[in-house]
């Protein structure tokens, strides 16, 4: 039953369509030569090469992972010694990982925290599992620009509520979020939780694009996620 529910969702998602860009420009161009699925994969590079999110060994969470190019990059980074991944999408992922790598096609609003820990973890295990917290995850948009900030706050909201409850002190976090009304709110919360945070608009953000990436460095011990808000 819900994999169908699931099913019902990713049609619904790509019925609509989400991009009014050229997919083929340079960026697209990069990711088809260098083996990666999506442009999206130079951001959270950038992004990483700037604040240093990700390191060898770590535990990330991969909010939003379809089609798949951040799992790409964050499981080229953390290794399969010691390192392990989970990600989540409505949509399928039409990639192949190892092990230590955990895929759920599924919605984040809806899943259990429990049943995201990673591979490697008992199913007694309780948490936090997680060095990093990453959320690329987008809603369908309508072009009025009003009602696609709403839906991308309460993405992000989520996101963020799921990142203080998993992640380790000390963790990263990095998420998606339209810019405009709410973004200055947010991340005001998220400074309540983290040493630092800081927007970042990766060069490879299409020109026009709304889009913008907040991160929070160093989750701060103690913090409860339901008296964030």
């Amino acid at each position: 039953m819900q994999k169908k529910k699931n099913n019902k969702k990713s049609a619904a998602f790509l019925n609509k369509g989400n991009s009014r860009y050229d997919r083929h420009d340079s960026y697209y161009r990069r990711a088809k030569k260098d083996g990666y699925v999506a442009r999206s994969i130079y951001k959270l590079e950038e992004i990483d090469d700037a604040l240093k999110l990700v390191k060898r060994g770590d535990c990330v969470l991969d909010l939003g992972c379809a089609p798949g190019s951040w799992l790409q990059y964050v499981v080229h980074k953390v290794g399969s010694d010691k390192g392990a991944v989970v990600g989540i999408d409505l949509l399928e992922v039409a990639l192949a990982f190892g092990k230590h790598v955990k895929i759920i096609q599924g919605d984040a609003f809806e899943i259990d925290p429990h049943e995201l820990r990673p591979s490697h973890a008992s199913e007694d295990a309780t948490g936090p599992y997680f060095d990093v917290v990453l959320s690329d995850m987008a809603p369908n948009t309508t072009g009025i620009k009003s009602v696609d900030q709403d839906r991308s706050l309460a993405l992000c909201e989520h996101a963020l509520y799921l990142a203080v409850k998993m992640l380790k002190p000390g963790g990263n976090f990095c998420v998606k979020i339209l810019e405009g009304g709410g973004i200055q709110n947010y991340v005001k919360i998220a400074r309540n939780a983290f040493d630092t945070v800081k927007i970042k608009r990766p060069k490879g953000t299409r020109v026009g694009s709304m889009e913008t990436y907040v991160v929070g460095l160093n989750l701060k011990p103690g913090i409860d996620p339901d008296t964030l808000w």
